[in-house]
């Protein structure tokens, strides 16, 4: 390349190097901070305190729930939108050269194609007769447009996002304000005072979620600017995005001014949060009908009814094989990707039932329900210490002839650090239980196995690479492809039923703890009523049969006797088990016990609140599995007309073409040998192994789907799509 091309499209480069940072704020904390240490110096001084417009933009950030303030969040825009706008121009400079360079045609040609008034006009135009101002005006304009355009929205499209960030907040706290409800109204009901309450509630924000740490805001402005309980409370209804929390805080503002029963009031807030879980399941579980009708008449009808009028078409009159594999390849998967976004999105805050007790996730992996590794930590005698420092807390003198407090302590960073990967390798179960897709270290080589074996694969054929016998140079796309789908699908089922039993045996572990829960509950209020310790009921229940969770007591009490107190055997079970359910509970006992000696109501409370959720668990999952019946027949008429397609409508085909041409006009009169004469020539083997391919693709984006609407998560789905893959390779090996 010579010196001036580099000279040419240095400014392009140079652009394209300036914009980098910028498109990484929003994933880099690096990027982030870069921007905004260029940014402040820059704009800060242009951002008004005074603007009409500050207060509605504060209020878009509070609502976000944006952690920067207006003025350094105004200037970071201001620095990003002039970015864009320098970037997008010498684009623009660059794209307008490319246009006007691809439209320059022979003028004598555009001539003769247009009308003859305005012949002269295009011919200048489109013909590049310009002189170099004319030209550099046009490529001005071109930059300008695509510069200004590109920073306008780039300025716009982050305060838009903003408003997106706080309505995704507000279904959030929508789904989550109902658990938090009943955890202020169960330790109201412990005695506790409700500022100790609000305050108890913003340390455990990870449990409850989103309406938990809106309120934590709350916290955060009493203790850390001195405002009173009822001023915080009028300032998060003004900020939160949910009309739910605006109305709840209100009112509990309100009840507080006028001395009125609180705990009365959250006994009301409590039984109405209640009732709009169970009107909120009603409504998601009449969504979710509705998406299996669509899906089923969009998403499986509907390309079955496209492939079949293609075949037709294909084999009569011109081909279509081009088109079939577009909708096969493309149509089928990007479509169910785009239903499954879809659905997801729209039923956000209504899935509340599995959703009410923060982020799932993070208690997942937390722990496994198998052995655990971190039972003897901070126990007596087990040389286990939770804060980290060095002999169990008791800081030492270091000897002259020993390393100093700082290398100890660096030393002892190191192996907290890597200390979480060894107890991670050590149980290579629990790691694949936590996080199933981790099942690929076992399953991935197996698959590789198959494959490999399936396919004979050798390379001292004389034409190259050869499978099972068969040179890849010379055999067609139809015939390679005939060789390799049956073990790739194989190895893809291994896959799949790997990471779908890790997950359900994960699922499962969790749904049998969680069930026995409500009855554990009961129990302990029942003992604690009687006037029973806390830990006298612990000692009672740990020979109670509670199933999978009578296990996990007789830890807590075997943590117990080794000295650990109450709460802290409780945390350790949490972190165990990791289900919503139990962190719930374990959270509220806690901070009950912190309270008050007598928890039965709390335990009462929080009985009720398991008992609820398991109701509704088991009225959901009842309805659900209408709607995965629906998926399974739906697909399993799929694959039965395109299995009739690949058995008895192509080879009659060919049949029938074959006999046209050598004779059948001869034999009927009338019949044009035209029409059955193109027919000899079917490509039988490229579409049976399209086919096959519609049929495995289909099978699994139909378990997927099944898994999101008959289970409430796509993770569900991985065992249906490895079922129904299994359908299709099954029924495609015998036809």
């Amino acid at each position: 390349m010579a010196a001036g091309d580099i000279l040419v499209y240095l400014p392009l480069v140079l652009a394209t190097l300036l914009g980098i940072p910028v498109a990484l704020v929003p994933v880099s904390p690096r990027a982030k901070l870069l921007v905004s240490r260029l940014a402040l110096p820059v704009f800060g001084g242009y951002v008004s305190e005074s603007s009409p417009r500050r207060s509605e933009q504060i209020r878009r950030m509070r609502a976000a729930f944006v952690g920067r303030s207006h003025r350094v969040f105004q200037s970071q825009t201001l620095f990003i939108s002039g970015v864009a706008g320098v970037v997008g121009s010498v684009y623009g400079a660059y794209v307008g050269a490319a246009i006007f360079r691809s439209l320059s045609i022979d003028p004598e040609a555009i001539a003769g194609a247009l009308p003859a008034q305005i012949a002269p006009l295009a011919t200048r135009l489109l013909g590049l007769e310009l002189s170099f101002l004319q030209l550099f005006a046009l490529l001005l304009v071109a930059s300008g447009v695509f510069g200004a355009g590109l920073a306008a929205g780039t300025y716009y499209g982050r305060w838009t996002a903003l408003d997106q960030r706080a309505r995704a907040r507000g279904i959030e706290i929508d789904a989550t304000l109902p658990g938090t409800v009943a955890f202020i109204y169960a330790l109201s009901r412990s005695g506790m005072p409700f500022q100790t309450v609000i305050r108890t509630l913003s340390r455990n924000e990870d449990v409850y979620g989103e309406a938990a740490k809106e309120l934590s805001v709350a916290v955060r402005d009493m203790e850390a600017f001195g405002t009173d309980i009822l001023t915080a409370l009028k300032e998060t209804a003004e900020r939160t995005p949910s009309e739910n929390l605006e109305e709840f805080a209100e009112n509990l503002a309100s009840v507080l001014s006028s001395g009125q029963n609180v705990s009365s009031f959250l006994h009301e807030q409590y039984e109405r949060f209640q009732e709009e879980v169970e009107a909120q399941q009603r409504q998601y579980l009449d969504l979710l009908s509705t998406f299996a009708e669509v899906y089923v008449t969009v998403l499986v009808a509907g390309p079955l009814f496209f492939i079949t009028v293609l075949v037709v078409v294909g084999l009569v009159i011109q081909d279509t094989l081009v088109v079939i594999r577009l909708v096969t390849y493309l149509g089928i998967p990007l479509g169910t990707l785009a239903f499954m976004i879809y659905v997801d999105s729209t039923t956000e805050g209504l899935n509340v039932v599995s959703r009410s007790g923060g982020d799932d996730d993070e208690h997942a992996d937390a722990g496994s329900l198998g052995p655990a590794t971190d039972d003897s930590e901070g126990l007596p005698g087990s040389g286990g210490s939770v804060s980290g420092v060095p002999d169990g807390g008791t800081v030492r003198t270091p000897h002259p002839d020993t390393r100093s407090d700082a290398d100890n302590w660096l030393r002892l960073a190191a192996y907290d650090r890597i200390g979480r990967y060894r107890r991670t390798l050590s149980d290579p179960i629990g790691l694949m239980l936590n996080t199933p897709v981790f099942s690929l270290l076992v399953t991935g080589p197996v698959a590789l196995v198959i494959v490999w074996l399936s396919l004979g694969v050798s390379f001292g054929a004389p034409g190259g690479i050869a499978l099972r016998g068969t040179a890849v140079s010379s055999a067609s796309a139809s015939e390679v492809a005939g060789i390799v789908d049956g073990p790739i699908v194989q190895g893809l089922i291994v896959v799949l039923i790997g990471i779908a039993v890790a997950h359900e045996i994960r699922k499962r572990q969790v749904k049998a703890i969680e069930a026995e829960m409500p009855d554990f509950l009961d129990r302990m209020a029942s003992t604690n009523e009687a006037g029973t310790t806390i830990v006298g009921s612990f000692q009672r229940l740990s020979n109670a049969e509670l199933g999978a969770l009578g296990d996990e007591i007789q830890r807590v009490w075997r943590d117990v006797e080794w000295g650990a107190t109450v709460g802290e055997a409780l945390a350790r079970m949490e972190r165990r088990t990791g289900a919503p359910t139990i962190s719930r509970a374990v959270t509220l006992i806690r901070n009950a016990m912190a309270a008050s000696g007598d928890i039965s109501p709390v335990l009462r409370i929080a009985a009720d609140e398991a008992k609820e959720i398991r109701r509704l668990e088991r009225e959901r999952r009842q309805e659900m599995l209408t709607y995965l019946v629906v998926i399974y027949v739906s697909f399993l008429v799929f694959l039965g007309i395109i299995a009739a397609l690949t058995t008895a409508f192509i080879p009659a085909i060919e049949a029938a073409g074959s006999a046209g041409g050598g004779g059948v006009a001869e034999q009927a009169p009338g019949v044009d040998p035209g029409v059955l004469g193109g027919l000899g020539n079917v490509e039988t083997d490229a579409y049976e192994v399209l086919f096959f391919h519609a049929a495995a693709i289909q099978g699994v984006s139909s378990g997927l789907v099944a898994g999101q609407l008959g289970e409430g998560t796509v993770s569900d789905g991985v065992k249906h799509a490895a079922i129904l893959l299994t359908i299709a390779y099954v029924v495609f090996l015998f036809l």
